[in-house]
């Protein structure tokens, strides 16, 4: 296949394509490069381009001819987006529309979507399904959720075949090397426990200790960033026979505190971790994990990555030589 990842220079992107080459399909890359990097996508076509651009969309799509679209374009951070909730209708509502609008006119009749299981809000049961309600609490989470319902209404006007992934936490990075996590700011967990562990960045911040959780701090589901790609995959083979709009949940299954993770990082680098205690952030549930079992058994999707000792790993190899 040829593929389209919009995004692709970023974090999650950049490993999609990798694992797009490395399973024999060509890529092109569209990004802004407002929060992703050139280094991360040497052996890809790179469109620099912004999904706000309807235009420079439009003649990407004239350039090349794509079997499907994977779309990682988003603001994405949970806090900001309370803060600046414009900017993230813009970008993740109005940009998705315009990437679909040039899907169409290029009939272009599949797309795997970047979700997220920040569309749930607070969970009202121990694992996250499919048939849970959807009350996000936050800007970013609702701006997804449109999207989701923009492809359902898609499908039945337009016929375009789309799968949104819902996934939780993504961690690690490709133990072969050469591409991993970076944000400037880094507001991600684990990348700035390990930049603690090697004494840079401004210093580790847990926020909020008083959670109705195990000791306080909030529980997420971390899933590798690779099973990540792998599923992505797996959605796009899927939709060349199923039609229609699909959603699945990624995740391990498995939860852990803020803690948890600053304890296995510890054992992981053996260096001490220092932090301070800091203030909620809004817009954050206590727990978040997901049940997968939908994508197990539709997509035949199986994570490689189950024990968080063994994500933080891949993680410190990259951060210890990171080269962006």
């Amino acid at each position: 296949m040829k593929v389209l990842v919009c995004g692709g220079a970023g974090y999650i992107g950049s490993h999609m394509v990798r694992f797009l080459l490395n399973n024999g399909h060509e890529v092109v890359v569209l990004d802004n490069l407002s929060t992703g990097h050139r280094e991360a996508v040497p052996a890809a076509t790179l469109e620099l381009a912004d999904i706000l651009e309807s235009d420079k969309l439009k003649a990407v799509f004239a350039r090349h001819r794509f079997d499907g679209v994977i779309h990682f374009c988003a603001r994405s951070l949970v806090g900001e987006s309370v803060l600046q909730p414009y900017a993230y209708y813009e970008n993740n509502v109005a940009g998705t529309l315009n990437l679909l609008e040039a899907m169409r006119e290029a009939e272009v009749g599949r797309i795997v979507f970047s979700s997220t299981a920040a569309v749930f809000g607070d969970p009202e049961t121990p694992l996250i399904d499919e048939t849970h309600p959807t009350r996000p609490i936050n800007p970013y989470g609702a701006s997804k959720l449109m999207v989701e319902r923009i492809l359902a209404d898609a499908a039945t006007a337009y016929g375009l075949r789309s799968i949104a992934l819902r996934y939780f936490n993504a961690a690690g990075a490709d133990p072969a090397g050469g591409i991993g996590e970076s944000h400037q700011p880094e507001t991600h967990l684990i990348p700035n426990v390990l930049r603690a562990a090697l004494g840079q960045g401004p210093g580790l911040k847990v926020l909020g200790d008083d959670y109705a959780t195990r000791d306080g701090t909030c529980v997420r589901d971390y899933i590798h960033v690779n099973d990540l790609a792998a599923a992505h995959l797996l959605a796009l083979e899927y939709m060349q026979a199923h039609e229609g709009a699909h959603l699945f949940n990624l995740g391990n299954g498995l939860g852990f505190t803020v803690l948890e993770v600053i304890e296995a990082a510890r054992r992981v680098t053996g260096r001490s971790i220092s932090f301070t205690q800091d203030v909620r952030r809004a817009g954050d549930p206590a727990v978040l994990v997901a049940s997968s079992e939908k994508a197990r058994n539709v997509l035949g999707w199986k994570p490689s990555f189950t024990n968080i000792g063994e994500i933080i790993e891949t993680a410190w190899r990259w951060h210890q030589s990171s080269t962006y």
